[in-house]
C-alpha cells in the first residue's frame, strides 16, 4: 500500500472513530492507545511506519469498542490488529 493510500484509510478509520464516540454505549478510553499516539491523518511528515501502526492500533479500538467477548467476531478481529499494531511498533 503507498503511503497516500494509507493516509486516506487513517482518515477514513478515524471519521468511523468519531461516529463510534458518539454512541452512548462506547466506552471512550477503548481510544486512549491511539490518541496516545499523537498522529493523525494530517500529520504527512510523519512515516509511513507510524501510519500503519496508528491504523493497526485504531483499528483494535474499534473491534474493541465492537466486541461483546473476545470471541465474537469483532473480539477475534482486535486481537489480531492488537498483533499487528505491536508487530508494526516493533519495526518503528
Amino acid at each position: 500500500m503507498h503511503k497516500d493510500e494509507l493516509l486516506e484509510l487513517h482518515e477514513e478509520m478515524v471519521e468511523i472513530k468519531e461516529t463510534f464516540s458518539e454512541y452512548e454505549g462506547v466506552d471512550a478510553s477503548v481510544f486512549e492507545p491511539y490518541e496516545e499516539l499523537d498522529i493523525d491523518p494530517s500529520h504527512v511528515h510523519k512515516s509511513k511506519s507510524e501510519h500503519k501502526h496508528a491504523v493497526f492500533v485504531l483499528g483494535n479500538a474499534l473491534a474493541v469498542a465492537m466486541s461483546e467477548d473476545e470471541f465474537s467476531n469483532a473480539g477475534r478481529i482486535s486481537k489480531r490488529m492488537e498483533e499487528l499494531a505491536d508487530d508494526a511498533g516493533g519495526k518503528l
